[in-house]
């Protein structure tokens, strides 16, 4: 307390001054009707800037929240396409009884990512206490956008589509021929479909998804229009250029997806491996 007298006395001439001013500046608004228009027009649209300020901040938690919500009213609506049905035989008639979940759609948020390096990656804000584990695929609302690779408790990295590294089988939707994507553009819209030999018509405008071969992904996933067909006279395959439907280069909302059936098509596939030795 006695600091504070001390200081208050130190500055008694600006304190004083102060007063004698806003004395003035009262007295003046008071006593001359113009000066108090402007003072209170000025006063409300400093207010008024204030307020609108306020407003774009609640909008924008609003359209987070909103955001989210999409999302995961789209991951309800994906399981439920996804989902099969239990069949049971009565008297030779299959018979509709259930429908099972073949695939889990966690919503999750991008919170930090690279498109522009020779392996990127994406961070998501959910982990392997979300049930996040490694080897799920990632999709946005457009497309599909990478693989789990590392969790921790909180957080997930996740192999880009923008990644040397990352490998997925696609196919031609309609003819269903397919091949390997393999991102080697250097462009963060597009990538190559390979492996899909020249005999196979493939034109521009032709729809690429994924095959869901590998427990990864779900078949049928838009991955990208094909927007080039070159000819490499020394290969004998296709050089196809995809644009990507899902813009990597703006971070939202995903859906990790967990396959419930990837152990079994895992065990078979290795039981397969094993009997062609």
């Amino acid at each position: 307390m006695r600091d504070l007298f001390r200081f208050l006395f130190r500055q008694r001439n600006n304190l004083l001054f102060l007063a004698l001013m806003a004395l003035a500046m009262l007295l003046v608004v008071n006593g001359n009707m113009h000066q108090r228009a402007q003072v209170i027009s000025s006063s409300n649209r400093v207010i008024g800037d204030i307020y609108g300020i306020r407003n774009g901040i609640t909008e924008f938690a609003s359209l987070r929240d909103v955001n989210r919500a999409f999302a995961e009213e789209l991951a309800g609506y994906r399981e439920q396409a996804y989902s099969y049905n239990l069949r049971k035989d009565s008297s030779r008639l299959f018979v509709d009884t259930a429908r099972a979940l073949r695939y889990r759609f966690h919503t999750a948020q991008v919170i930090n990512s690279t498109v522009h390096k020779e392996k990127n990656y994406l961070t998501l804000d959910m982990g392997s206490d979300q049930g996040i584990h490694k080897k799920m695929g990632v999709i946005g609302a457009n497309g599909i956008v990478g693989v789990v690779w590392e969790t921790s408790p909180h957080f997930a990295s996740v192999i880009s589509v923008l990644n040397i590294d990352h490998a997925a089988s696609a196919q031609i939707r309609g003819t269903k021929h397919f091949g390997q994507l393999r991102w080697d553009t250097n462009d963060p819209h597009t990538i190559h479909l390979v492996d899909i030999d020249k005999h196979v018509p493939v034109h521009p405008g032709d729809t690429v998804e994924t095959r869901g071969s590998e427990g990864v992904y779900p078949p049928g996933i838009r991955i990208g229009i094909v927007e080039d067909v070159a000819n490499d006279p020394s290969i004998p395959f296709h050089v196809i250029r995809v644009r990507l439907s899902e813009d990597l280069t703006r971070s939202g909302y995903v859906h990790v997806v967990s396959d419930l059936l990837r152990q079994e098509l895992l065990q078979l596939d290795s039981l397969e491996k094993a009997d062609a030795k």
